[in-house]
């Protein structure tokens, strides 16, 4: 059945009416989004990544944005397959939990990644996500045509909240690498951390309070500096 619509047109709005319905068009009305995206890279829900994610995304919620928190390990998701299709599509050829992710990667003016250390390196739903981003990649590198808007670009960034068992200085070299390039893939730079070692002798975070406090504070900073960019301040 194909229906026919009729343009109504009010200063500022559009509307087409098609029978018995309206839909309302507001041209170049922006998008005030202040989302936060929270990748939680751990198995363990209630553990001490857990606290102080939650802890970040209290600060964030209070400085007046909105989060979203993907729990990584529960995404359906697979690895990436590399059939290189991102490479002239801008999308992934696999159909699933990933589709939803990449909208919400698009949408966020702020990122918080935060997870374990395994083996020197993130766990490895975590790991498998973010390559799963290659159509970022592609579309940034490859084609030249990000998916991230300049002026979305400015607003951007993550913070990384890590912790590690062995007090090794080195523990969070890996970690690292592996967000920086993949903030970069996204174009969410990155701009703050929160690392702890010594979780085996440490055990948990809730013997640390400043430890919680600091992550409150830095997801506040994090919430902060959205609203103020996005509200033109």
């Amino acid at each position: 059945m194909i229906l026919s619509a009729i343009m109504m047109q009010t200063p500022g709005n559009i509307f087409f009416r098609i029978p018995d319905f309206f839909i309302l068009i507001r041209p170049n009305t922006p998008v005030m989004t202040k989302k936060v995206l929270a990748l939680f890279g751990s198995n363990l829900i209630g553990g001490n990544t857990d606290k102080l994610l939650t802890q970040a995304i209290n600060g964030v919620e209070d400085a007046g944005c909105t989060v979203e928190r993907i729990n990584v390990a529960h995404v359906n998701a697979g690895p990436c397959n590399q059939t290189y299709s991102c490479m002239v599509e801008p999308t992934c050829a696999i159909e699933d939990g990933m589709k939803d992710a990449y909208r919400k990667l698009r949408q966020a003016d702020g990122i918080i990644i935060a997870t374990p250390v395994m083996t020197y390196g993130v766990p490895g739903a975590l790991k498998s996500f973010m390559d799963r981003c290659q159509p970022f990649y592609m579309a940034k590198y490859y084609r030249k045509q990000p998916f991230i808007t300049p002026e979305h670009v400015k607003i951007r960034r993550t913070l990384f909240i890590c912790i590690g068992g062995m007090k090794d200085p080195d523990i969070f070299t890996g970690p690292i690498l592996t967000t920086k390039a993949f903030c970069a893939i996204v174009d969410a730079k990155y701009a703050d951390e929160l690392l702890q070692n010594d979780m085996d002798t440490i055990l948990n975070v809730d013997k640390k309070p400043e430890l919680l406090a600091e992550a409150y504070e830095k997801g506040k900073a994090l919430g902060e500096r959205i609203v103020k960019m996005r509200d033109g301040e």
